[in-house]
């Protein structure tokens, strides 16, 4: 286990035809059907029949992604697991793209397992670090690009305008300090939705890529806005913090990353090459400027 450094994860995958190369070598290595790609963002997600090709650009040996997932299935928790032990590499003009293969999961019908998130979270919680894997990276958030936020405010430069501006630095500046917080134990890292499938066999917690080292309320902070921001069951914290054993509405630390992560999830579609990014962006400014008509956010 690595206290320092970088997320097992921290840059999207931008080039999604050297992705798609990258998937079809693998899909020939391990005798899979053709590719089909799911999805894109710090990995690439592409579907072969019942086994899914993860390709990204990880900071730590793959082998590491298939590892932690038999240790956190030994504790206890539902994650996604590999169907094969070894890793493709793929080498593009910019990166070494490396390729995992793991079970396909088929949601069900049924409604989340808040209540099972949280207990799941809290065991998570409760690991020693010392007992990870070797070299599965645990950084503390402070080192995650999108929340280095005076950075993130210059490359907005010449986008913002001063409303939106000023609501930003508001907060920004009012949680000064944020990475000194202690309390520090094993965190998912993105605890939301969009990471959370459930199955005929019960709730599932996907992607672990940026674990992390951090005080509890880093776990929480993503469902506390949930309903406020993003249009979410209002439902669902009560639901976590349940199984949680815990209610960190009222907790300075989970409340900072809170509205932190709103400022890091605004800021990066503000500064995202990706013309695609701006109506979302455009959306999300009009909460800054302290818009009482401002929509909901449509994705995290």
């Amino acid at each position: 286990m690595s206290g320092s450094g970088r997320a097992y994860l921290d840059r999207p995958v931008t080039d999604r035809g050297a992705a798609t190369a990258a998937a079809v070598r693998a899909a020939t290595h391990w005798g899979l059907a053709e590719p089909e790609l799911l999805r894109v963002g710090m990995n690439a997600i592409f579907a072969c029949g019942d086994e899914v090709l993860r390709v990204g650009v990880p900071n730590a040996p793959a082998t590491v992604s298939l590892e932690l997932a038999g240790f956190l299935a030994e504790m206890g928790l539902r994650v996604p697991g590999p169907t094969r032990d070894d890793v493709v590499e793929f080498d593009s003009a910019r990166h070494t793209y490396a390729v995992t293969c793991w079970e396909r999961l088929r949601p069900s019908t049924e409604p989340t397992d808040w209540r099972r998130v949280g207990e799941m979270v809290r065991t998570l919680h409760s690991i020693d670090a010392s007992r990870l894997p070797a070299g599965v990276p645990l950084p503390t958030p402070d080192v995650l690009p999108w929340w280095d936020f005076d950075t993130m405010l210059r490359r907005a430069t010449g986008v913002l305008d001063a409303g939106a501006r000023h609501g930003l630095e508001e907060v920004v500046e009012r949680h000064r300090g944020w990475q000194a917080m202690s309390g520090r134990v094993v965190c998912h890292g993105d605890v939301h939705p969009g990471n959370v499938m459930m199955t005929a066999d019960g709730v599932v917690l996907l992607d672990w890529d940026l674990m992390c080292s951090a005080p509890p309320g880093w776990d929480h902070a993503p469902l506390l806005t949930l309903a406020s921001r993003w249009g979410g069951d209002p439902t669902v914290y009560a639901s976590f913090a349940s199984g949680y054993g815990a209610d960190l509405t009222t907790d300075p630390a989970a409340r900072a990353f809170a509205e932190l992560r709103l400022v890091a999830a605004t800021l990066m579609k503000v500064v995202a090459a990706d013309p695609a990014a701006r109506p979302e962006a455009d959306r999300r400014l009009r909460y800054w400027r302290g818009d009482p008509d401002a929509p909901p956010w449509t994705a995290q």
